[in-house]
């Protein structure tokens, strides 16, 4: 301690709120120097960083612009086939229920038609076994009246073509009769 206090004697008494020059020379120079490096390396990534930075959010919402312009054009296209198609199933629905008419239609002028042919035969049918059996029972009853009469008058009528004359006329008076 003592050589600390010789050294201090023998030396000029400093001013502590002035610094000393060569600290400043060697303060400004490491200034300079962190200034440099600081400018040539570091200062140029942080733009770089800044710029990739602004981009991206710039881009990322015009991204989020032209996604959502062709989300409103997809929108507006599926609105406009949905009611394409709602008209087109309108009209599908239109034309099957006017198919479906006209097989109706179809279908109950052939039931028309058929129950008419049926009807029809039915009548030919009813007709044919009217004469068959009308033809029966005039030869029935020709022959109970034959009969009758052969029974009445006691000798038998044996004349095939006078008994079918009288015959004949019986039936033809009677059917006068039935008409008036």
């Amino acid at each position: 301690m003592i050589d600390f206090y010789l050294a201090a004697e023998g030396a000029p008494e400093h001013n502590p709120i002035v610094p000393v020059w060569q600290e400043i020379v060697v303060g400004t120079v490491a200034f300079a120097v962190l200034c440099f490096v600081l400018m040539k390396f570091v200062f140029p990534m942080m733009e770089k960083t800044f710029a990739a930075r602004v981009d991206a959010i710039e881009g990322g919402i015009k991204r989020a612009e032209a996604a959502q312009a062709e989300a409103n054009e997809l929108l507006e296209q599926y609105r406009t086939q949905l009611a394409e198609a709602r008209t087109e199933a309108a009209r599908i629905r239109d034309e099957a229920r006017a198919d479906a008419e006209g097989i109706r239609q179809d279908v109950l002028a052939k039931a028309r038609e058929e129950s008419d042919r049926i009807i029809a035969a039915g009548n030919e049918q009813l007709a044919a076994q009217r004469e068959s059996i009308v033809r029966e029972l005039r030869s029935e009853v020709g022959t109970l009246a034959v009969d009758l009469a052969s029974k009445i008058v006691g000798e038998a009528l044996a004349d095939e073509a006078r008994t079918r004359g009288t015959v004949e006329r019986f039936i033809a008076d009677l059917d006068t009769a039935g008409r008036r």
